[in-house]
């Protein structure tokens, strides 16, 4: 039978501490819980929901490609002052 220690216990086979389980005969183990000294141990595994973390992935931009031909305008070929005169 398994059993969950409450406390300390060592022996000829054995040093336990308080959490500790192990499997005794069915008498020993009847005796050690009805003395306080340790509970059954549920045979349940508690299983926990891991996440694989996400990799993100991002397309590859496309490099700044500046335009050396052109008149050295701003957009649409008005003025950078955008008052109707050239920019100086």
């Amino acid at each position: 039978m398994k059993i969950k220690m409450l406390i300390g216990l060592s022996g000829n086979e054995y040093s336990l501490a308080p959490g500790d389980e192990r499997d005794f005969p069915q008498d020993e183990a009847i005796r050690l819980i009805q003395a306080g000294y340790a509970i059954l141990a549920a045979d349940v595994t508690i299983e926990r929901a891991v996440s694989t973390p996400v990799i993100e992935k991002r397309k590859k931009g496309k490099p700044d490609v500046v335009s050396t031909e052109g008149d050295d305008s701003a957009v649409g070929g008005a003025d950078i002052a955008g008052r109707g005169e050239a920019a100086s």
